[in-house]
């Protein structure tokens, strides 16, 4: 059979028009997560469709601690981070390893403090533990050297009139809290919701009866990017910015008084119960949920006490690294524009 140059010219055509036809293959983002309420922004952005829509692939995965991320952004292994501030992230900038802070990810405000010092209950039946003076001697976890989570354990010593080398310190990840608590491997540890929930519901552990005293108003976990996530994919970066600020505001309408209890909450309680390791829904209910901007801002006076004390410790190699330094808020900025005000949703 011949083929005319009209026939061809007409196949041709069609081709073309076959092709601006077919779906945009949808972009990878790889996203490092640490299994813990905080996560739920990345939970209801993923499971709604909200990175589907922005036409993202979004493939998330995990470590014990943001800490463990710092590496493979660098290395281009991940585009995207989430967890608490670490002084990796700025040994790493040190290095002109570019690493990003561009939101909120957890942090503790009035009635919402995820982040809690626990202690194992016969220790506080006995009377061993009343305040926080009384943790001198004993074997705490936390998290990771270097994070926010220690951070949180050297306000709590602070309180107490304690030094960090008035206890001992273990680095377990948060799952190893509970089992710690279980074997009396451990007397106290600084664990996330939900895992310090379930320790407590487990009757294994109780919080410090002055747990909300500790560190008013820590900027505990963030998102990171990678710089060059953000400057050779920008808008990749800005589509997962306004995704992960909707998952956000949503999780925002599940919370009230302290609990998730707000008029979403149903909702968020079942796409924590899917995708963290607690199951039981109604460990949920009692948990003590972090705070997260609906606007992703970043509270930088925290940022800056946690740093101060990780150069205390000489975990930060650099003494002219500045927490003010690592912020970019240009695309939570930019995401708000867009997406307008938050309005909370109210109850019908």
């Amino acid at each position: 059979m011949v083929i005319s140059k009209h026939m061809a010219r007409s196949l041709s055509a069609t081709i073309c028009l076959m092709a601006l036809s077919l779906p945009a293959a949808a972009q990878k983002v790889r996203v490092g997560i640490v299994n813990t309420g905080s996560d739920i922004g990345i939970y209801i952005a993923d499971k709604k469709g909200y990175f589907k829509a922005e036409g993202l692939d979004v493939e998330t995965i995990s470590f014990s601690t943001a800490a463990k991320m710092i590496a493979p952004l660098g290395a281009g292994q991940l585009e995207v981070g989430g967890g608490t501030v670490a002084a990796g992230l700025y040994n790493a900038a040190a290095r002109n390893i570019g690493i990003k802070i561009v939101a909120d990810k957890g942090s503790i405000k009035p009635g919402y403090n995820f982040s809690s010092l626990i202690v194992r209950k016969d220790l506080v039946d006995s009377g061993r533990y009343k305040t926080f003076k009384d943790l001198k001697g004993m074997k705490v976890a936390i998290a990771a050297y270097g994070t926010g989570n220690a951070a949180t354990l050297n306000a709590a010593l602070e309180r107490g009139g304690l030094k960090w080398n008035d206890v001992e310190t273990l680095e377990l990840g948060f799952p190893q809290h509970v089992a710690g608590m279980t074997t009396k491997a451990i007397d106290a540890s600084i664990t996330n919701e939900p895992l310090s929930s379930l320790a407590i519901s487990k009757g294994i552990a109780v919080k410090a009866p002055d747990d909300e005293s500790i560190y008013p108003d820590h900027q505990v976990a963030v998102m990171l990017y990678a710089t060059s996530f953000a400057k050779t994919q920008p808008e990749a970066a800005a589509k997962f910015m306004r995704a992960y600020l909707k998952g956000v505001r949503d999780y925002n309408d599940g919370l009230a008084n302290g609990r998730i209890a707000g008029p979403n909450a149903a909702e968020v309680i079942k796409i924590l119960t899917e995708y963290t390791p607690v199951k039981d829904a109604s460990i949920y209910t009692d948990t003590t949920p972090n705070a997260c901007d609906p606007d992703g801002r970043v509270n930088l006076v925290s940022l800056r006490r946690d740093l101060a004390f990780f150069k205390e410790q000489k975990w930060v190699d650099s003494p002219d690294v500045t927490a003010d330094s690592m912020i970019d808020m240009s695309f939570a900025e930019q995401a708000v524009k867009e997406l307008g005000a938050y309005k909370p949703r109210t109850a019908k």
